[in-house]
């Protein structure tokens, strides 16, 4: 078993409960899935750099990616309707909590002059999104691969029906927020 899941299990269930006065531990808040989206807009000219894009993402999380495609034109970027602009994965159960125990302890560590990342990326339902500048973080990309530098969406999904419940049980998790 997934040590963050068991650290879950077993510590933060009850330190939530205890602080926000859940009657039921199926109240307190928990991971539902975390989705990985890289944008690569200027793949519409290239299809190889979609193909890098995806490579990139499968090798970090370990798991196919889905392209994504425009669901509307616009002109001003010459996109159009139906076009590949990038490509997403969805990691539930186990791959999720591996991908986020690697992500705190061994990716964000790696990034040059951090401070921790911002408690105000929460949406208002509990949700958390995470925006990384470059791929080059994550260890198992090596430099002489990559066919463009590209940032990435991470979007962590909660149970939590506020951005306090969601905020308490990230930093319960490990995730490092700014002081």
């Amino acid at each position: 078993m997934n040590h963050l899941k068991e650290k879950y299990n077993k510590e933060i269930i009850a330190n939530l409960r205890e602080k926000h006065g859940y009657k039921s531990v199926m109240e307190a808040p928990k991971l539902e899935k975390i989705v990985i989206n890289i944008g690569a807009g200027d793949g519409a000219a290239n299809s190889k750099l979609i193909d890098a894009a995806m490579s990139d993402l499968e090798k970090i999380t370990g798991q196919k990616p889905v392209v994504t495609v425009a669901k509307k034109a616009i002109a001003g970027f010459k996109i159009r309707e139906g076009q590949p602009i990038g490509c997403k994965v969805t990691l539930r159960g186990d791959q999720m909590y591996n991908f986020l125990n690697k992500l705190i302890n061994i990716t964000l560590p790696r990034v040059r002059d951090f401070r921790g990342v911002s408690p105000k990326s929460f949406d208002g339902r509990g949700n958390y999104t995470l925006g990384l500048t470059e791929q080059l973080i994550f260890s198992e990309i090596e430099f002489d691969d990559v066919v463009k530098v590209r940032g990435m969406d991470i979007v962590i999904v909660t149970t939590a029906n506020t951005n306090e419940e969601a905020y308490d049980l990230l930093k319960g998790l490990g995730m490092p927020f700014k002081k």
